[in-house]
């Protein structure tokens, strides 16, 4: 099961309905080990398409050294669908290069950018095996401030 915060689910929608008609593309990383989506990284989706994502290789790449710097790993990767339903296409599927991520998908197609609700769905795919998971949306945790 993929347990996400209200903050971190807004805003994955939000990139989705913004881009829309194309696809959006983004990480949310979070401690190694750990299974929590913490940090947000909205990606460039280099192919710049409606029907196919690419990040950008010098971003990833930056994202990735960044993330081993800080002990993080990608906890979700996901994806928009503008004209589809939220389910990994075969491309999808063969760029599946991450097996302890949660693979997100959201798809614009009903309302595109405007108001209205998206489908949002996540998956495991290990060896391209495709397996849907529940995704369970919890209010944000107040920030504890520290007084000196």
């Amino acid at each position: 099961m993929l347990t996400l915060d209200q903050a971190t689910y807004d805003a994955i929608v939000a990139h989705a309905k913004r881009d829309h008609p194309d696809e959006c593309c983004g990480i949310v990383a979070g401690p190694e080990g750990s299974d929590r989506p913490e940090r947000f990284i909205e990606m460039i989706n280099a192919a710049g398409s409606p029907t196919f994502y690419e990040f950008d290789s010098t971003e990833l790449l930056q994202l990735y050294k960044e993330m081993w710097d800080r002990d993080e790993e990608p906890v979700i990767v996901y994806h928009s669908h503008t004209a589809t339903e939220a389910y990994p296409s075969r491309t999808d599927i063969g760029l599946a290069s991450e097996p302890n991520a949660h693979y997100v998908l959201v798809s614009t197609r009903e309302h595109g950018n405007n108001d209205g609700p998206v489908e949002f769905r996540s998956y495991r795919i290990i060896d391209g095996e495709v397996t849907e998971e529940e995704v369970a949306v919890v209010p944000a945790k107040p920030l504890i401030e520290e007084h000196q």
